[in-house]
């Protein structure tokens, strides 16, 4: 394809723009052009002329996270954000940064670094790359194991700026100049996997590096157990910031490791009463075991990643549940992630058949820990008690749910809905728990719906019809086919 196919309101719009390569592709999808705006205003720009030509559009940083979610209906521009990669503001005694959306996460850390601060979102390397930007992280609402002290991307931004799909320009949050009226748009671009806008800002709330830091661990015979050590020591005074489960092996021992930070004496102490609370066979250690953090993506970065939300107090039943289902389905994942929080991941290698991990992923959703809930939902004893907060936090473009979930990434696509199909008028059906399928091979992208139902299908079509009326916005990304 000559460069003089490129249509000429978008060369006139943007510095940088190429006809796009087959090493664009989004989930197999190629789109026709890639723009790389070096500003808000030829961001601004870019989005304009794709408006002005029709042309749907798709937002990209590093690409870490582009497989995840359900490929695009249709992909004409790619607007890659990297070069908006500046740190626009470090107020180091209000605790407080603006970036711009291509700021690398890893970068970011190096500069807050040097202050003292952090962002803290300890995200995994996906298999060598990289964190992600922040644009991307805000997008796809990654977060890493300390999510239990600090929250989800969506609760430590309080800014952002956005272009909608025209080409609009709206704030919202700290360092506001112009609001768009009755919305929070900083929640709802959260998660929303670029289906309302482009990320070209964010402002964050900051935390000091703690001094110290010490990891309590210990093997559990199995899922009771491991329920119990957990609340155990969420329940405790001890504030842990983390508190993250490893099984490698289908009814196997549960690994539970729990993560302490402050001052130095203060880690001492807590960390040395935490471990006589957890019992014999608990260790103290300064760094985190080598399985710490890996039931994110680099847990399977090629082959299926299931993500699992739930209510905390049904830890072992869920981990009962996904025992049952993986041996009716002949398969063995690797299990971790964020038990205390409500977050597991399912890790299956790419040699797994996709109708297998299909055939898993549905008994999952529809069991009793996870499934459709009763009338009087889930009791008082399973919702979560640790620092991250009330359990069923409204979130980004979905309902409230479990401990973890933010929206369209907890309580996603409706059951029974093929992934390219449009989406239906009705709602599915409240649930205990949301299993995403949360990248995967093609096959098993095409055996199952991988976001699974939506309890405010509805809700989240009305906010897309309001942001992106023309339905340009990386069409059919989102759940129920947005």
């Amino acid at each position: 394809m000559a460069a003089e196919s490129v249509p000429g309101p978008l060369t006139a719009a943007c510095g940088e723009v190429r006809p796009a390569s087959d090493g664009d592709a989004v989930a197999g999808v190629r789109p026709r052009y890639v723009a790389w705006p070096a500003s808000v205003a030829e961001a601004s720009a870019v989005l304009a002329a794709a408006a002005g030509l029709g042309l749907t559009v798709l937002p990209r940083g590093t690409g870490t996270r582009l497989a995840w979610g359900s490929p695009p209906r249709r992909c004409d521009l790619v607007v890659d954000t990297l070069r908006l990669d500046e740190v626009l503001e470090h107020e180091a005694g209000d605790l407080v940064a603006r970036v711009q959306a291509g700021v690398r996460i890893d970068e970011l850390a190096d500069v807050l670094g040097l202050a003292g601060q952090q962002l803290s979102l300890d995200l995994p390397d996906a298999a060598g790359a990289g964190r992600g930007t922040v644009g991307g992280v805000l997008a796809t609402g990654a977060a890493g194991p300390r999510r239990l002290r600090y929250g989800t991307p969506r609760d430590l931004a309080i800014g952002i700026t956005v272009v909608l799909a025209d080409g609009t320009v709206a704030h919202s949050g700290g360092k506001v100049v112009k609001n768009v009226a009755g919305y929070d748009i900083g929640k709802l671009f959260a998660g929303s996997y670029g289906t309302l806008g482009l990320i070209v800002e964010a402002a964050f709330r900051l935390h000091p590096v703690p001094a110290a830091a010490a990891f309590v661990t210990r093997d559990c015979a199995g899922p009771a157990a491991a329920q119990e050590m957990v609340a155990a020591a969420v329940g405790s005074p001890l504030a842990p910031s983390a508190a993250e489960i490893d099984r490698s092996a289908r009814g196997g021992p549960v690994r539970v490791s729990v993560l302490l930070e402050g001052d130095k004496a203060g880690v001492a102490e807590r960390s040395a009463l935490l471990r006589e609370l957890l019992g014999r066979g608990a260790s103290i250690a300064a760094d985190p075991p080598a399985w710490w953090g890996r039931g994110g993506t680099a847990a399977a970065p090629d082959g299926a990643l299931i993500r699992i939300t739930f209510w905390a107090g049904e830890l072992a039943a869920v981990l009962d549940a996904l025992d049952a289902a993986a041996t009716a389905a002949g398969l063995d994942p690797l299990v971790g992630g964020s038990a205390a929080a409500g977050v597991l991941y399912a890790a299956v290698p790419r040699a797994a058949p996709a109708a297998s991990v299909a055939e898993l992923v549905t008994a999952l959703r529809a069991s009793r820990p996870l499934g459709p809930a009763g009338p009087a939902g889930p009791t008082e004893s399973a919702r979560p008690t640790g620092p991250t907060g009330s359990a069923g936090r409204a979130g980004a473009m979905g309902s409230a749910g479990p401990a973890g979930t933010r929206g369209p990434t907890g309580s996603p696509g409706r059951a029974g809905r093929a992934n390219g199909d449009e989406p239906g008028d009705g709602d599915g059906p409240p649930s205990r728990g949301s299993v995403v399928v949360q990248h995967a091979p093609a096959a098993v992208r095409a055996a199952v719906d991988v976001w699974g139902p939506v309890p405010s299908a509805g809700l989240m079509r009305a906010v897309k019809d309001q942001f992106d009326p023309g339905h340009r916005m990386a069409p059919g990304r989102m759940a129920g086919g947005i």
